[in-house]
């Protein structure tokens, strides 16, 4: 993607903001939900996203224990803290301040996500990404990409891009995945400034703002929220202004237009495909 195929004519609106709502998740993790199940055609291919930060332990420290998934791809992303990944296909890898790990469960994975500290800042987002029906049953994948591996870029205007997956500005992410072209920038905005993207019209497009506020079009964006940027096949991206020293990412992707059926961590296209992932992982059949 080059330079100019970044230069936005139509920017996107926002057509509405979601707060998303608080719930404890693995061993009694607080974390904001943010893109809920309710969202999920909306927002397809992306089917869930998790906001979590804290500097007491007690939000933190239980953990995520082993649990099973399978039918997608689960992206986390540590902005502060470090979490220790195992799982059943003998994976082990430890992600620290800024870092991802990239895991596709495939035809199934149990794994675990637990803290590597006992106090200080933990903070990021895990991010759940549909597999297309064809892909559902591959064999599980893992990454670890660390800090330093992430693609970055600074605009004139000061604006500093982390590519995560997907392109920008003709830079290219760590990741590319073919059938859900997913973007996910992390977009760091000093007061005033204002950020491109391009994005294609048949996308579903959303950001997440966790520092500052920033303006998309002439709506406010605060910290804590999510704008779902409306479709329009006259819109060829987004456009952000930082209302002050603002951070937000930016998610978009290619929507699969495919049945979703999920069961907590299973999700596939047939309540009988979801049935089968129950009977398989009772029977243990997530292994390596």
């Amino acid at each position: 993607m080059t330079q100019e195929l970044n230069i936005v004519h139509t920017p996107r609106a926002v057509e509405r903001l979601v707060g998303g709502q608080f719930v404890m998740d693995g061993a009694g993790v607080r974390i904001n939900r943010v893109l809920t199940q309710s969202l999920q055609r909306r927002l397809d291919p992306f089917l869930m996203l998790d906001a979590f930060g804290s500097d007491k332990p007690g939000d933190y420290i239980a953990g995520f224990p082993e649990h099973p998934h399978r039918g997608f791809e689960t992206i986390s992303y540590m902005i502060a803290g470090s979490m220790r990944h195992r799982d059943s296909a003998g994976n082990e890898g430890l992600i620290t301040d800024g870092g991802v790990q990239w895991m596709t469960a495939g035809r199934g994975v149990a794994h675990s996500e637990m803290p590597e500290q006992s106090d200080g800042m933990m903070e990021g987002f895990q991010l759940w990404l549909n597999l297309p029906a064809k892909d559902k049953m591959t064999a599980p994948w893992y990454r670890d990409i660390q800090d330093t591996e992430i693609p970055r870029f600074t605009t004139g205007a000061g604006v500093t891009v982390q590519v995560i997956a997907g392109a920008s500005h003709g830079v290219q992410g760590a990741v590319r995945r073919e059938g859900t072209e997913p973007l996910y920038l992390d977009v760091n905005l000093p007061a005033n400034a204002s950020f491109e993207q391009a994005l294609p019209p048949g996308h579903n497009a959303f950001l997440y703002v966790f520092r500052g506020q920033v303006l998309v079009g002439d709506k406010p964006v605060p910290a804590g929220r999510m704008a779902i940027l409306a479709n329009s096949a006259q819109a060829d991206g987004v456009r952000i202004m930082a209302a002050q020293d603002s951070r937000l990412i930016l998610i978009a992707g290619r929507p699969l237009n495919e049945p979703i059926a999920q069961y907590g961590p299973f999700v596939m296209n047939t309540q009988a495909e979801v049935f089968q992932a129950v009977e398989d992982f009772r029977a243990g059949r997530f292994g390596a």
